[in-house]
């Protein structure tokens, strides 16, 4: 049997949690660029990972509080898979990677680390990010500050019209 190790995990196993739902954006917008919120639509969110796993990475969300994917509704199904292939379109433009790794984790078991609140995860992959550092340093080698990640994606998901596209798309 093949081991896959992530000690880089155990910094967000071991962390304080935030004592709301990330995935929650509440009605009070002071806080999106400390809280990394990229998005909030009528159906959905779309924010950066605190613990990312690669430079990039967005979280989709469902606005609505739900654990299930089979929870989603019609238009929270639309959104969301609409912000996912917007985020993938900005990431390609702004970082340009070779492909992305695009998943869920359904339930705990599964991996997910907030499993009472739906979330896709869209990590951007490049030829040869798993490098020396991951497997033998036990270290992520996250190339950008998250900040100035975050500077550069903003532009892409403000003035979004329900249903369109920005100039960015």
């Amino acid at each position: 049997m093949d081991v896959l190790w992530a000690p880089w995990r155990i910094e967000y196993i071991l962390s304080e949690k935030e004592k709301y739902c990330i995935f929650c954006p509440g009605e009070d917008r002071s806080r999106d660029e400390e809280r990394l919120i990229l998005y909030i639509g009528e159906h959905s969110i779309v924010l950066m990972n605190k613990f990312p796993y690669n430079n990039g990475h967005l979280l989709v969300a469902p606005k609505r509080h739900i654990s299930d994917i089979c929870e989603m509704n019609e238009e929270e199904i639309r959104e969301v898979f609409h912000m996912i292939q917007h985020s993938i379109r900005a990431i390609r433009e702004v970082m340009k990677p070779d492909g992305f790794n695009v998943g869920l984790n359904l339930g705990k078991v599964a991996g997910a680390g907030i499993e009472e609140h739906l979330h896709f995860h869209i990590v951007p992959r490049w030829n040869g990010d798993t490098n020396f550092m991951t497997v033998l340093g036990e270290i992520r080698v996250i190339p950008e500050h998250i900040r100035q990640t975050y500077k550069k994606l903003l532009p892409y998901f403000q003035d979004i019209k329900q249903g369109g596209k920005n100039e960015h798309s």
